[in-house]
């Protein structure tokens, strides 16, 4: 699904996680359990639900 794949990264679904501590900030996959990056893909995606309402909007333009 071609709305899907523009938005699939690890920075739009609901297990990432920014975490900020005294070495800098790291970002987290709070259902892998271990680090990433906003950009990274995993089939375990699922997407937030601003996420979803901005799918089902593309999906429905012309």
């Amino acid at each position: 699904m071609e709305t899907e794949n523009s938005f699939h990264c690890c920075a739009t679904c609901i297990h990432f996680r920014v975490e900020k501590g005294s070495g800098g900030v790291s970002y987290r996959c709070s259902r892998l359990t271990y680090e990433t990056r906003p950009d990274y893909r995993f089939q375990c995606w699922t997407p937030t639900e601003k996420v979803k309402r901005l799918m089902e909007a593309r999906k429905s333009q012309p």
